[in-house]
């Protein structure tokens, strides 16, 4: 019972902290096309800086490798600074373009210009009271997803899909960088402003349908649903939604 009533709460926290973003990291901007090769982030979750990067990988619709890289981690620290010369996050590899890159600013003009050949929306441009509003977000979320807490490594990445929005999603995000459990998030933002609302009950009424030949499309047939969380683990073949459920595996199974 103290768990649920907790989780709930952590919940509360984290509608706060998407309110306090902006709710930035719900539509896709420009549904960009997958690069050949992944995009991979080191990155904290807790992290204002991280969370906006984040942001704009929803807005354009690109999946990432993300290597949580938590305050006291000793899985990918090491790697980032191997890699890009310092412990600093977020931290953009781009083998693509052979691209290295430290700063939120600089990696979100990169991204919108390398993928969708547009300059950076005004929605997603810097604002000087943005580093504010996102620490207050990070502490609207008890700091979670920035310390890291000793667990079990995987064999293989997990995959999760989810979008940076979602409050849902981010408990969950916050769990895996605190494990420092790598994993592909595979970005599903919102394709049109009738998406707006819950699974079960969006804005428009009727029966919930995707717009053809995009990715929530794709996740439809899967599943019958478009829901985030859904996380899948590829060394136990486990497929879950719902974040309450989801934490109490990566518990379990990890912690």
């Amino acid at each position: 019972m103290f768990n649920r009533l907790a989780h709930h709460a952590n919940v509360l926290g984290s509608v706060a902290t998407s309110s306090l973003t902006a709710w930035r990291g719900c539509l896709v901007v420009s549904d960009v096309p997958q690069p050949e090769k992944p995009l991979v982030l080191y990155d904290m979750e807790g992290c204002p800086y991280c969370r906006r990067v984040r942001e704009a990988l929803t807005a354009l619709n690109l999946d990432v490798q993300i290597r949580p890289c938590p305050k006291g981690g000793r899985v990918f620290r090491k790697r980032a600074e191997t890699t890009g010369g310092k412990q600093q996050f977020p931290l953009l590899v781009d083998q693509n373009t052979d691209t290295v890159m430290y700063g939120s600013e600089a990696i979100i003009k990169y991204l919108f210009l390398q993928y969708a050949g547009q300059p950076v929306p005004g929605y997603y441009r810097e604002r000087l009271w943005q580093p504010v509003m996102g620490s207050f977000a990070s502490v609207a979320s008890a700091m979670r997803g920035l310390r890291a807490d000793s667990g079990k490594q995987p064999e293989q990445p997990l995959h999760l899909w989810s979008f940076e929005g979602s409050p849902f999603s981010r408990l969950v995000r916050e769990r895996l960088c605190e494990l420092e459990i790598p994993y592909t998030l595979h970005n599903l933002g919102k394709e049109h402003w009738t998406e707006i609302g819950p699974a079960k009950q969006r804005i428009k009424p009727g029966p919930y349908r995707p717009a053809p030949g995009g990715k929530r499309d794709t996740f439809f047939k899967a599943h019958g649903r478009v829901q985030v969380p859904y996380l899948e683990d590829p060394n136990t073949g486990e497929g879950l939604f719902e974040s309450a459920r989801i934490l109490d595996y990566l518990n379990a199974q990890y912690g």
